[in-house]
């Protein structure tokens, strides 16, 4: 979780698109981010793959009226509502972004290619049919963000017994390298969200941050298998919270346009 999921970047600046409030040029630059391109295969009318652009139009033709993300993980279906060919494809990329509007959902597939030392991603996006019902365990933005404030301080009195909360050069690395990229001015979400889903995303973020860099830290101060345990099982749950915060914040654009459309 050190950085935004792809399926996050999608959901967010998809959502813009079909609102109007971005072109599509912007939209796909976004979305692309650093990979060299995104394609979309499966869509509906198309016998192969076809670029974001024309992906999008052709969603929103089909009824396409927004977008959802899911991240599941093992045990752990979240922001998925079946059948369970879609669930398995998702939670082998961990990833994925629902359709709302049409049964539609999208799974990428990242290829590495180019020479040594010149390695790019190229990302296909897979389009499969899906249910039509709400998606697994997700929170509201409220909800998620009391549930990331308590879970990070019940996980930092733990990890700090256990001298395994992110310290060290490599962990300020980081964290620097994180504060300078929020201080550049990177949009953490597309226009048309609320505030709160973006205060919510970025705590999500720093909480996924810390918890890979307390994973990343080999085993700290925690010598014994017992206290190895005690600290996965500290991270455990916090990782998760942080999962289901992310999912909550990408998801509130839709979850907003349906409040108002009752």
């Amino acid at each position: 979780m050190l950085s935004e999921p792809r399926s996050g970047r999608l959901a967010a600046w998809g959502n813009a698109l079909l609102a109007g409030l971005v072109s599509p040029d912007d939209a796909v630059l976004a979305i692309v981010g650093e990979d060299a391109v995104h394609r979309v295969e499966g869509l509906p009318g198309e016998s192969a793959p076809v670029g974001l652009t024309l992906a999008l139009g052709r969603l929103r033709t089909l009824g396409v009226t927004g977008l959802r993300v899911a991240l599941p993980a093992p045990g752990h279906p979240l922001g998925l509502s079946g059948p369970p060919e879609f669930n398995a494809r998702a939670l082998e990329a961990e990833e994925a972004v629902v359709c709302h509007g049409a049964a539609f959902g999208l799974v990428p597939e990242v290829y590495e290619a180019g020479p040594e030392g010149d390695v790019h991603a190229e990302v296909v996006w897979h389009v499969l049919p899906v249910r039509q019902a709400p998606p697994a365990d997700v929170p509201s933005l409220g909800e998620a963000e009391r549930e990331l404030a308590e879970a990070l301080r019940e996980a930092t009195e733990v990890l700090s017994k256990l001298d395994v909360a992110g310290s060290g050069p490599v962990a300020e690395a980081a964290i620097d390298a994180y504060r300078a990229r929020a201080e550049r001015g990177r949009e953490v979400l597309a226009p048309g969200y609320p505030p709160r889903a973006v205060r919510v995303l970025e705590l999500a973020q720093r909480v996924g941050l810390l918890v890979s860099l307390a994973y990343g830290n080999g085993h700290g101060g925690a010598v014994s298998s017992a206290e190895m345990r005690a600290r996965t099982e500290a991270l455990r749950p916090v990782e998760r919270t942080a999962r289901r915060a992310q999912v909550a914040a990408y998801n509130a654009y839709v979850e907003e346009r349906e409040r108002g459309a009752r």
